[in-house]
């Protein structure tokens, strides 16, 4: 059977940590010492590189990352900030933990997250509660991305992409354990623990994650202390039968819970409670047509409360609270097909179905007295859900050409449930279709493939475009009776190369977005809006071996977009941005710096923007300089640290949210990010 891409270019990692003076000194004295290192190479373990950068595409426009491995900037402290060391992410900035993360200027729903197949949404009518917050990186497995609509499989509307979380307990071969832990120490109070344990033998496993994750407000390069305190964390239990190799019956259960303090926002996030439930089936190597056939059911629950009281000095107005409250139920299934050795098929139907409501609140109590929120009944907000059926194909055409297509049908749906809207009662419907086709080579006798895309979507409005905006188009009663669903058509082209001691790889797009969902901020009020639009951009990266202990690293991403109803720019969009690293890896030893260049922005529109952020003006350009090293105790335990942000740079991102008066901040003034901050981290694995 012909491979998928069999021209498959192996990950660019480098090794990630270290950068404590005495660690460093150490490192360079292992430098001079390397015959000493060579001749005990039979009793030290060599140190496997780790990630600083971001991994070369495993396919087109398919990346996938280790979330185990330590990352440069500080370990993440959820989904968000993993996803940034990836060419082409960002995040609109919320404080210390929680930003949302953004793809090639695309934002909110044009990007699905998947936590184990299960498509995430969280409860907060701001996007208080991202999706990636809900994410706690080193309890899964693997990470893999899809740029762009080159993909029917994952879900309705991912006109940006998709990113599955995914947890692959391996089957055991014999009674055995395995034990994955982590500690991290670190500036600012931050300290993490991470536990993954598993037991079991050939016919079942038990396996336990759980994480806990704490930082205090940070000071910016200027000195100045940041509102940003947060606390996490998440405990999943699954429970696995495997009767045979080929055989797999899953069940699990979650729970986790933190809080999180905001300097760009009104009220805190007090409380992220999320339950969730599991139950998933796979069988592979069935036939010789029915290769194998997956499918799960998943329920969440998302608990958030939001104030003003209890995170932060007493609040300049009246004391408010909020508890918006979601529960997903949803499930999946696919088959794979293969014949003739030229043909792979995989069909599939996803549905999901949700229920929003919140409790506030209430000034009414004895002497004008507040009414806490935990009084008050639940007011129900909307209801949505979507079905959808999809198939992708792939025909290997000969060794050196694919070709791959696949097409999608969603029937979505939403209901206004809020008893003070105009359109109370009301639903909406649609039946939306998506497609794409690709076609990829890999060059005869060079190490070179290359492939070019074009793909459609269409884009049923999401909860927070339906029911959050304060107001809808020009001459309409709300955004939930008038806002279309978006049209995204777009060309990905790209290429890779790979050789002995080069990676190099480049993908670019352009597309068209007919009715594309702005927001327009007037004041603190929003509305929302439908506008034709331009998008463009590019992203690359390399990876160059020079010699057996030295490696260079860089990646450059770029995005364009053009708000093409107004000739303005669109709002929400990164600036140019650059990665660059040198690491040294000898024996057990290794160390390196990772320099971050971000261009100035001077593409904005004022005032405009998502449900999360909007522009208030350019942004400057900045460069921040971070140092990493690592030593492997053992072939099971490693020593690693950085200090990121060397030069304590005093920076704000551009896609950054306002800051909040009651911190002193001026209206429409960003805040700055972290300055110089050490931080220690030790693994095992056992």
């Amino acid at each position: 059977m012909k491979k998928h891409f069999p021209f498959s270019a192996r990950r660019s990692r480098a090794p990630v940590c270290l950068a404590i003076h005495a660690v460093l000194a150490a490192g360079a004295l292992g430098m001079f010492c390397a015959p000493l290192v060579h001749a005990a190479d039979a009793e030290v373990p060599s140190l496997a590189p780790v990630q600083v950068i971001a991994d070369a595409p495993t396919s087109p426009l398919t990346f996938t990352a280790d979330p185990k491995q330590p990352r440069q900037p500080l370990p993440a402290s959820d989904g968000a900030d993993v996803l940034k060391t990836i060419p082409g992410f960002s995040a609109i900035q919320s404080g210390g933990t929680n930003g949302d993360v953004v793809l090639r200027g695309m934002f909110g729903s044009r990007l699905g997250i998947l936590d184990d197949g299960a498509l995430l949404h969280g409860a907060c009518g701001s996007r208080m509660d991202a999706p990636t917050s809900y994410i706690a990186p080193e309890s899964y497995d693997k990470i893999t991305v899809i740029k762009g609509p080159q993909s029917v499989a994952n879900g309705p509307g991912m006109s940006a992409g998709a990113v599955l979380f995914e947890r692959d307990t391996k089957p055991f071969e014999a009674p055995g354990i395995r034990f994955i832990g982590s500690l991290v120490g670190g500036s600012f109070g931050r300290n993490d623990q991470n536990v993954d344990l598993t037991a079991g033998n050939p016919t079942g496993y038990a396996r336990l994650t759980a994480n806990k994750a704490h930082e205090q407000d940070y000071k910016d390069g200027g000195g100045n202390r940041v509102h940003s305190q947060w606390d996490k964390w998440n405990a999943d239990l699954a429970l696995g039968w495997t009767p045979d190799a080929n055989t797999r019956l899953e069940l699990s259960a979650g729970a986790g819970d933190g809080y999180a303090s905001y300097p760009g926002r009104s009220m805190d996030g007090v409380k992220f409670q999320r339950d969730s439930y599991g139950l998933r089936f796979d069988k592979r190597h069935i036939g010789t047509a029915l290769d194998r056939v997956q499918a799960r059911l998943y329920s969440y629950e998302f608990d958030h409360v939001m104030d003003n009281y209890t995170m932060r000095p007493r609040p300049t107005g009246m004391p408010m609270a909020s508890n918006p409250h979601r529960r997903i139920a949803g499930g999946n299934a696919s088959a794979t097909w293969r014949w003739a050795d030229r043909f792979e098929l995989l069909t599939g139907v996803d549905f999901q179905s949700e229920r929003h409501d919140v409790r506030r609140s209430s000034m009414g109590g004895t002497g004008g007295s507040m009414i806490s929120y935990t009084a008050m009944p639940r007011d129900p907000t909307a209801n949505a859900g979507a079905t959808g059926l999809f198939g992708e194909l792939t025909w290997f055409a000969s060794d050196t050409q694919r070709v791959i297509g696949g097409l999608r049908a969603d029937y979505a749906n939403a209901k206004d449930k809020r008893s003070t809207s105009a359109t109370f009662g009301e639903s909406r419907s649609k039946t939306l279709p998506s497609g794409f086709a690709r076609y990829e080579q890999d060059i005869a006798g060079a190490p070179v493939m290359w492939y070019a895309g074009l793909g459609h979507v269409e884009r049923f409005p999401d909860f927070w475009e339906l029911i959050s905006p304060a107001q809808g188009p020009a001459g309409s009663v709300n955004a939930f009776s008038s806002i279309r669903p978006e049209k995204t058509t777009q060309l990905d082209i790209g290429a890779q190369y790979k050789s002995a001691n080069l990676d190099a790889w480049v993908s670019a797009y352009a597309g068209r977005v007919s009715d594309f969902i702005l927001f327009n901020y007037v004041g603190t009020a929003s509305q929302a809006l439908n506008v034709d639009a331009r998008i463009a951009g590019a992203e690359l990266g390399t990876r160059w071996q020079l010699a057996p202990q030295w490696s260079m690293s860089g990646a450059l991403a770029y995005a364009w977009g053009k708000n093409a109803s107004s000739g303005q720019p669109l709002p929400q969009i990164p600036p140019l941005e650059a990665r660059l690293s040198a690491e040294y890896t000898q024996g057990q030893w290794s160390a390196g710096a990772l320099w971050r260049l971000v261009a100035a922005q001077r593409r904005y529109a004022l005032n405009q923007g998502n449900v999360v952020g909007k522009d208030f003006g350019p942004s400057a350009g900045f460069g921040v300089l971070s140092l990493h090293g690592q030593y492997a105790i053992n072939k099971a335990t490693k020593l690693s640290a950085g200090i990121d942000n060397v030069l304590n740079k005093n920076y704000s991102e551009h896609l950054n949210m306002a800051g909040n008066g009651d911190f002193g901040f001026a209206a429409n003034t960003p805040f700055n990010n972290p300055g110089r901050s050490v931080w220690v981290r030790l693994s095992a694995s056992l």
